[in-house]
């Protein structure tokens, strides 16, 4: 319903127009992603990783030229996800000089990896060296073998 088209143009009528619109919208999308969910699939698309299994720990190695430490976020989430995340700045252009040609990408990346369940999230550490990011989980130590319980058999 169109409230411009019965005479009432006020700036209070056209913001209940675009509310009723909004509403109108929201029914129609409500299977669709959301911006965050897709914003999110990009990130991790365009963020390629190693991984590497060692006899004592993983090692999850990504490409980060350019980056500071405060620029990348390494946490683990729900005790299991590693989670690297960040983002990339443009440079501040100087007076006078504009880009011709615009390649490498800005903007936010993140990665997410479950953990293996002998993966020791007490034990992860990250270091960036020459432009390549490499996060270390070490493994927890083997259970153990279980010892057989020997029972003690009385005579009555």
């Amino acid at each position: 319903m169109d409230l411009r088209m019965i005479g009432l143009d006020s700036p209070l009528f056209s913001a209940l127009q675009h509310m009723l619109d909004a509403a109108d919208d929201s029914d129609k999308s409500v299977s669709a992603p959301t911006r965050t969910y897709v914003r999110d699939a990009k990130a991790m698309a365009a963020t390629p990783a190693d991984v590497k299994e060692y006899p004592n720990s993983y090692a999850f190695i990504i490409d980060m030229p350019g980056l500071k430490s405060g620029d990348i976020k390494v946490q683990v989430e729900d005790d299991n996800v590693l989670v690297i995340s960040g983002e990339r700045k443009r440079e501040e252009e100087k007076e006078g000089a504009k880009y011709v040609k615009m390649e490498r990408r800005v903007g936010k990346f993140m990665r997410k990896f479950v953990l293996p369940e002998n993966a020791n999230t007490d034990k992860i550490s990250a270091i960036c060296q020459d432009g390549v990011l490499t996060v270390t989980v070490e493994k927890l130590p083997p259970p153990e073998p279980k010892k057989p319980k020997t029972i003690e058999v009385k005579i009555a």
